[in-house]
Parts: C-alpha cells; structure tokens; sequence
C-alpha cells in the first residue's frame, strides 16, 4: 500500500483533512462542518469536544476513501484560543476563540496598564489586544473564579488534539507567541513572571517548533481512531500559519493572503518588526518572524447575506460581477463583528452606506466583496508604514476558488497574487509538515503554481476614490456606531 501523510485543520467553521502522499498526490479529502457559539455580544466559543470527534470522524472518512498506510500526522487549527481544562485534559468551560471574541476590553486595559504597552511590545512582539490569550484567562479568572481554580491547563485545537493522539502536552513557538503576553518572543521561551501572574497555577505546557515531533500515536488514540500505534504526531501551528506553508509564503517579502471566514493577512520579516495594532509573532519555523494582520469578518459576511438573500454563492457571484466595480454606488465598511487591525475596535460595526431601492442583491453582495478588500489595502499600508516589504503575494483560502474576489482584491491593492494548484490550505500545509519527518517534499511536486491574478489599471482611479471615502466613513460615523454597540451591549444583557 502506499504511504502517506495524513493533515487535519480545526478552523473556525468547518474542520478539514487530507491524505497525501509522499510525493505531493493528493489523495482524499474530508469535511466536518460545525458552528460556534455566541452566547453573548462579543463572545465566541465552541466546545472542544468536537475539535477532537471531528478528527477522529475525518480520519476514518478518508481511512475508508482509500487503501493506504498513514506514516505521520500533521495538525493545525485556528488560533490563538484559550481552552482551560483539569489535569487531565478535561475541558472544564468552552474555548475561547480568537480576535472574533472580544469580551476581555476591561482585562486587556487592566495589564497593559500594569506591564505597560512598552514593555509587552518590546518583549512580546505584539501588544495586548483581543487577539491575545492573557487577557482571555484573566477574564475567566474575574468572572468564573471556580473554573479559574480548578484549571491546570492550556490548550488551543491544535496542541489539544495532539494532546489526545500522543498524551504529549506541548504548545509550538509560534502559538505561544500570540498568547501575549506570556511569552518571551526575543528569548522564544514563557515569561515566567507574567505566567504567574495571570495564569497562576496552569502548568506551561512544553515548547516546540511546529515541525518537531511532539510524539507518537498511543495505543488508546490508536484505538480510537484507526492510526497506527506509534507514528509521529507533528506539533502543528495555529492555521494562518499553517496555511502560508501550504503554498510556500513564508519567506522573508512574502505576503499569505488567506481568504476564510475571516481575512488573514502574513507578512514574513527578515527581523523583528513590531507595529501595534499589528501583530508580531514568531514565525512557524526556528529562526523566522512575521507581521500579521487580521480582520473580524470577510467570508463571515458573504455566508451571512447567502443566508439573508435565500440564495447560493454562484447567483449572488454572478450578480455581483454583473453589479459592476463600485456595486452601483454602495459602499460597506466590514466590521460586522467588530474589527481587529488596524483599527482594534470591538465596538466597530458594519455599514451599508449609500442604499437606494434601486439597489440589488447583487449590489450588496459586490459591496461586500469589495468591503474586504479595502480593509485588505488598509492592513497592507500598515504593513509598508511598518517597514515590511511586500515582495510577493500569495492567496491561499476557500474564497480563491472563484475568480471575482481576487480579482477585486488586486484591483483595489494593485498587487498581483500567485495562486497555486491547491488552495485547500491549512491542513494541506500540516501535511507537508508531517511529511517532512518522514521524507524530504518539494513544494514544486506537491504544489505547484497555477497561475496568478493581475490588477486592471483602468480601475485604479475609481478605486483609489472609493477607498478614500471607505477610510472616511470609519471615521465619520465612528461616534454612531459605538453609540449603537452600547445598546446592543445593553439588549444582549437583559
């Protein structure tokens, strides 16, 4: 039988897998779909549970697809997440997710008041925002002070489901990185002080580089999901990361554009930059560093007018190429879930500006594609006011495999984007990791370029105008919509 890899990603909406083989073939693919939480106005949770079942019901999906003997396992999840469980490893409350949840404003006042936004920068890379994981445990210590004395623990998806194949408790550098700020990215080991003071008794899990082997299968994983005993578990990163190594971006110029649920954006440095309110985390890989950017929604907002129009993506795609550059004169600003950089605001809020009867389903839904990418040309210009070269661009993601987001997005950046033959993304990269430990891959074998994505020159002018008036409107109505989150605030509590 053939070898191969076996890659899984735990991502925000869906959970994906892959089998390939050694010398780049993809082989199978499977899907398990799942929702978050929101239990109240900025908060964003999900049951672990279903991180690992899914692995498992995904791994036995693709066991059936095809006849083959798994050699290594690469996983891979969204990120950064605060899963708090006992001793052994026993969930004790929902995962806290990402930048998406933005209940921990008062926490992250609280301690960079007491470190100072200085210090974190320079020791951390990043400052501390709702991206971060400190401020998410010192919340659950306010507010759920049982949960805060029982837990012993942290976890995000994918050191969790490693956790469950190897028994191994290790967390990779970079993850660690963005659990600002307990973790010393000049020195890439925790910061013992700030561990205490906010994770108190939680055991620091062990450190290591997302392509080390953190273990091997264990007989109980073993019987649990079909895996042979005793191959190797890579350590697997957070899945923006993961992605840029599905298709190569992860040099120093390269810029990942990965299009998802939310828009992530990975700019890989030759040093250190740090750029609050971007993020500067240590790379996937010893020796590297990055700049990062990441928005609240994108995608988020397509599947939600999907919902509200009653319609599927290829009419509404359809309708909006048909709409036109500028959507009939519509202008939206994305932050429908507030916004994470550059403007760090959870209390942003998304407008449709510019609304006439006139205006169509695929009025809106162009507007909203082009919504995306100008807060894809605010976050790139952070990058540039930042020092980070912008030498190549790759888009990677759910959202390239039509071929008008992409389009919009380079025709309002000006910048071409590389595409390459597979887009499926992060578990295909945790994959490649996996096989690193077992063979030596080439990305030109397991995935090659396709082609790329040229802006259109006549289109600059307008959208050049367009993206003025769209950083104008942030602005303009900046005191409305916080005013409107207030009361949102003030409903989602009675």
């Amino acid at each position: 039988m053939t070898d191969v890899v076996l890659g899984v990603d735990i991502g925000t909406s869906s959970s994906k897998g892959v089998l390939v083989s050694l010398d780049g073939a993809l082989l199978a693919t499977a899907t398990r779909h799942h929702d978050v939480q929101r239990p109240r106005r900025g908060h964003v949770e999900m049951d672990a549970r279903v991180w690992w079942q899914e692995f498992v019901a995904i791994h036995i999906e693709l066991r059936a697809a095809a006849s083959v003997d798994v050699v290594a396992v690469g996983v891979s999840g969204m990120g950064p997440c605060t899963l708090l469980t006992d001793d052994a490893g026993e969930p004790l409350r929902p995962a806290i997710l990402y930048g998406v949840d933005t209940r921990a404003g008062d926490q992250i006042a609280r301690l960079t008041e007491r470190y100072t936004a200085t210090a974190v920068v320079e020791r951390c890379g990043s400052a501390i925002t709702s991206q971060a994981v400190g401020p998410k445990i010192a919340w659950v210590a306010d507010h759920e002070p049982g949960v805060f004395a029982s837990a012993r623990r942290l976890f995000m998806p994918s050191s969790y489901v490693v956790w469950q194949l190897t028994g191994e408790y290790v967390l990779d550098h970079h993850s660690a990185s963005q659990s600002v700020p307990l973790y010393d990215a000049g020195a890439n080991a925790w910061h013992e002080l700030w561990w205490d003071d906010i994770a108190g008794r939680i055991e620091p899990p062990r450190l290591a580089w997302s392509d080390d082997v953190a273990g091997t299968v264990s007989t109980a994983a073993a019987e649990a999901t079909g895996l042979p005993e005793g191959i190797p578990v890579i350590t697997g990163t957070i899945d923006a990361w993961a992605e840029a190594i599905s298709v190569d971006a992860h040099n120093p110029g390269d810029l990942m554009l990965m299009y998802g649920t939310t828009m992530f954006l990975i700019s890989t440095v030759a040093a250190p930059v740090s750029a609050p309110p971007l993020w500067g985390p240590v790379g996937a890989y010893a020796g590297t560093r990055s700049l990062a950017a990441g928005m609240a929604t994108s995608g988020a907002i397509t599947s939600w007018l999907k919902e509200l129009f009653g319609s599927d993506y290829a009419n509404l795609v359809a309708a909006a190429d048909a709409s036109g550059p500028g959507a009939g004169g519509l202008l939206m600003l994305p932050y429908f879930a507030g916004e994470r950089t550059p403007v760090e605001d959870p209390d942003a809020r998304g407008i449709i500006a510019g609304l006439t009867v006139s205006h169509t389903a695929g009025d809106v839904y162009r507007a909203a594609l082009e919504a995306t990418a100008m807060g894809v040309r605010h976050n790139i210009e952070a990058f540039v006011a930042a020092g980070a070269p912008i030498d190549r661009v790759v888009a990677v993601g759910g959202g390239v495999q039509g071929d008008l987001w992409t389009q919009i997005v380079s025709d309002v950046t000006g910048l071409r984007q590389e595409l390459r033959t597979h887009s499926i993304g992060a578990s295909l990269g945790s994959a490649f990791v996996a096989a690193r430990a077992v063979a030596s891959p080439t990305f030109d074998d397991w995935n090659p370029v396709a082609g790329e994505v040229v802006p259109q020159p006549e289109l600059a002018a307008a959208y050049d105008r367009l993206y003025s008036l769209y950083r104008e409107l942030y602005s303009s109505t900046l005191n409305v919509t916080h005013a409107l989150a207030d009361i949102q605030s003030t409903r989602s509590h009675r």
